[in-house]
């Protein structure tokens, strides 16, 4: 065989496993297990061998005036805003590093959210709060799926302004 052929053959073989490798059958797609009866969350999720998996480390809310002249240390609640204004925040965060690595919201199948004690509450953590903000995001008409996750109270988080901290795990 000519060069020419042996590299077209090599070529259309490469293309065609990167196709088939690309199709998600039902052997190979994310599994998405719903509670029983359905809830907010998933039971669990089973992700095939070879599934493309991105781990984002925890994320924190953003001042809401990013203009603020306050120095960082200064910063106090009011200027991140209650527990459901941070959890936005931080979704809205996640969504922009999901998408600079060519991930969508509907990629992530796990979270674990750190809910510090709001002073306002006596120090419980606002969980209504955060989940209304979770609703915003999933189960919704743009993303519909909703994820395995965890919440968990915690004492305090990096700084005493902050009162959420998300970690997501995305795959595909």
């Amino acid at each position: 065989m000519s060069k020419t052929i042996i590299a077209s053959l090599a070529l259309f073989t490469a293309l065609a496993g990167a196709s088939a490798a690309s199709a998600q059958t039902p052997e190979t797609a994310i599994v998405r297990h719903a509670n029983t009866p359905p809830g907010l969350i998933l039971q669990g999720v089973t992700v095939p061998a070879g599934a493309e998996m991105l781990y984002l480390s925890g994320q924190l809310a953003a001042p809401i005036n990013p203009a603020s002249k306050t120095p960082p240390a200064q910063l106090t609640i009011a200027d991140f805003g209650d527990t459901k204004t941070q959890t936005i925040s931080v979704f809205t965060k996640i969504k922009t590093i999901l998408a600079a690595q060519g991930y969508a919201m509907s990629d992530i199948i796990k979270l674990t959210i750190f809910v510090a004690g709001d002073p306002k509450l006596g120090g419980k953590m606002d969980f209504a709060g955060m989940n209304d903000a979770f609703k915003m995001f999933f189960g919704t008409a743009e993303n519909p799926n909703t994820v395995a996750r965890s919440t968990v109270q915690v004492a305090a988080l990096a700084g005493p302004a902050f009162l959420v901290e998300i970690e997501a795990t995305a795959a595909k």
